[in-house]
């Protein structure tokens, strides 16, 4: 099983709020009508992400797992993706729209809350770091430091599969790290731990610091 990331920025002029209305609804039936599509969650930025007209990094992200990456392949052309494709463009900004092709890794097992907070980081290699070094160290040095985090209640790791490199090609990003914390009061209490601040410590020696987070809601479509 490999999953798909799509990165999402709102089309210019819509709300937040009919954005959120349009993937959750519309453009979710278009995606169910998809059966390559094994499954699909919407992670949609917190109303909190606006605060003082601020603007998160994504308004959301998508995620879509497939059989296999033939798969993928398989149905670019197909009616049923152009129309999803099509589509996109009613509530997206394509224009900033980018996409990765992952293998998930877990390196915390558990089953957060329906209502939890889940924290998306959109992470970059350091640089001057090749690809297999950076993703061995995250998933055997960085990710047991992260999963010691009490309150982190799931903690994954997506790996850029080998074809985002394909013919010396740059990824949007190297990987994604997700966790789920059970709410804002427990994302504040991780920040004061010995094992956050180990895992901030740990960071520069394999990422390009800051890095994009994007805190959102996840809602299950498929």
């Amino acid at each position: 099983m490999v999953k798909t990331f799509n990165f999402f920025k709102r089309r210019p002029g819509l709300s937040v709020e009919r954005f959120r209305e349009y993937w959750l609804n519309q453009h979710a039936a278009v995606i169910r009508a998809i059966p390559e599509v094994r499954r699909y969650t919407a992670s949609i930025a917190l109303p909190s992400s606006y605060r003082n007209n601020h603007e998160p990094h994504c308004d959301g992200i998508s995620e879509a797992w497939f059989d296999d990456e033939e798969t993928i392949r398989r149905i670019a052309d197909s009616s049923r993706l152009r129309a999803a494709v099509t589509d996109d463009a009613v509530f997206i900004d394509t224009s900033k729209a980018g996409s990765i092709i992952t293998d998930e890794i877990v390196q915390k097992e558990g089953a957060p809350p329906i209502d939890a907070v889940k924290v998306l980081s959109l992470l970059s290699r350091k640089r001057g770091m090749d690809v297999a070094s950076f993703q061995s160290y995250w998933r055997t040095n960085h990710g047991p430091l992260a999963a010691k985090i009490p309150q982190a209640r799931r903690y994954v790791q997506c790996h850029v599969r080998p074809s985002g490199y394909a013919d010396g090609s740059t990824p949007r990003y190297d990987g994604v790290a997700e966790v789920w914390i059970d709410d804002f009061d427990a994302v504040r209490a991780s920040g004061a731990t010995d094992e956050y601040r180990a895992v901030k410590i740990d960071e520069p020696k394999f990422l390009t610091v800051p890095f994009p987070v994007v805190f959102a809601s996840e809602y299950q479509i498929v």
